[in-house]
């Protein structure tokens, strides 16, 4: 579920594979890829077919289901694979965090939940924190419409500007 070349200038840190990820092997072929695509505006060609763009999951192979969803994202994967892979990228510009496991690992600061964080963290930062594109966090989108109206644009313009310059 890994999709990295040396060239990447953005890395996508997700959760980690729900089953039908899992089965098909395609990373954010589901629902929630649409999803964030559409955030990214890109087709599915883009997405997948840029070698600018990196793809990588906090847990490697599916965890489960839970009661309310998939289970977390297995804690051993990022620690063993994460600097590894890292390493291999050395163009990024932009790490997107999607999901709270993967900003929990990555920032270490102040905003105590996930909305705060997607709201305040600065856009021109290094991560760029998001709320996981899940059909399941359709409630999180409707109480926060700032998200689609402030953060998706400038989440958009940061991926144009580091996309489209050579």
């Amino acid at each position: 579920m890994v999709v990295a070349d040396e060239a990447a200038r953005v890395l996508i840190i997700g959760q980690a594979p729900g089953a039908r990820v899992h089965d098909s092997g395609i990373p954010w072929d589901d629902p929630s890829g649409d999803r964030l695509r559409q955030w990214l505006v890109m087709d599915k060609c883009q997405f997948y077919n840029d070698k600018r763009l990196a793809i990588m999951p906090m847990g490697f192979c599916y965890p489960g289901k839970g009661r309310s969803g998939d289970l977390p994202p297995r804690k051993e994967c990022a620690p063993l694979w994460h600097q590894h892979l890292l390493s291999h990228m050395p163009k990024l510009e932009l790490v997107l965090l999607i999901g709270q496991y993967a900003q929990k690992y990555y920032l270490h600061d102040e905003f105590k939940t996930l909305t705060e964080r997607v709201e305040k963290h600065p856009a021109d930062s290094y991560f760029f924190p998001l709320p996981h594109p899940s059909p399941r966090n359709q409630m999180w989108l409707r109480r926060n419409p700032w998200f689609e109206s402030v953060v998706v644009p400038r989440l958009r313009l940061r991926i144009n500007e580091i996309l489209e310059t050579p």
